[in-house]
């Protein structure tokens, strides 16, 4: 039952990695709220998504969603990651939130640009404070395979988090829409990740990989 579950608010729930991911989670039976700058485009994406996974799905400008999501998911380009994240500072805190960023920096996105320091979303963390535990995720699931609501998503995910309860949280979120995700330690390690996207991206590039490469963790026992 939904009641029994927590509301994600995920903010850039417009664009096709954040669309993706609040589809699945509302298909799984989660409560949805879409962020976006502008509340109606917001709103008609909320009824459209509903209509499609018959979830409980609502649209809201991006404050007002970070208000009241209990989980908040940041799924916008590089290029506005911060500046959303402290426009909406002060409904983050106390909460967890899921940063999906890759720092990608076009039109070289095949090419490995990270941030001075490592890992853009451990910056965002320092930003943000203590208040707001931050976790990364998602980084490397194509939007393609995420838009496909009757398909498997053939990766796993790397958690990367400080906090080890907001990342268990995490990890049980991916896999409640069928992601098997893995505890890749703290914050600093998803330098990796957000690399790998990049690497990824020339992949696909140069084996025409039209749903998106992913990777695979072996080694790894029975995490049923």
């Amino acid at each position: 039952m939904a009641d029994n579950k927590a509301v994600i608010a995920v903010l850039g729930g417009t664009g096709h990695e954040g669309a993706g991911l609040a589809a699945r989670w509302a298909k799984a039976g989660y409560r949805v709220v879409i962020g976006s700058r502008d509340a109606g485009r917001a709103a008609d994406a909320a009824a459209e998504m509903a209509a499609k996974t018959g979830g409980d799905v609502r649209g809201l400008a991006n404050a007002d969603a970070a208000a009241a999501g209990e989980i908040v998911v940041l799924a916008v380009p590089y290029a506005g990651q911060k500046a959303l994240a402290n426009d909406v500072r002060a409904q983050l805190e106390g909460k967890i939130l899921i940063d999906v960023t890759v720092p990608l920096v076009p039109p070289k996105v095949a090419r490995v640009q990270l941030p001075e320091g490592g890992s853009a979303v451990e910056a965002l963390q320092k930003d943000l404070g203590e208040g707001v535990r931050v976790v990364a995720a998602f980084q490397n699931v194509s939007a393609h395979q995420l838009a496909d609501l009757d398909a498997e998503v053939n990766c796993d995910v790397l958690v990367a988090g400080d906090d080890i309860e907001a990342r268990e949280t995490v990890v049980q979120l991916a896999r409640a829409i069928g992601i098997t995700a893995l505890h890749a330690g703290p914050l600093a390690n998803s330098a990796a990740a957000e690399a790998l996207t990049s690497v990824l991206i020339a992949i696909n590039k140069r084996y025409k990989v039209a749903d998106g490469a992913g990777i695979r963790i072996t080694g790894i026992p029975d995490l049923a």
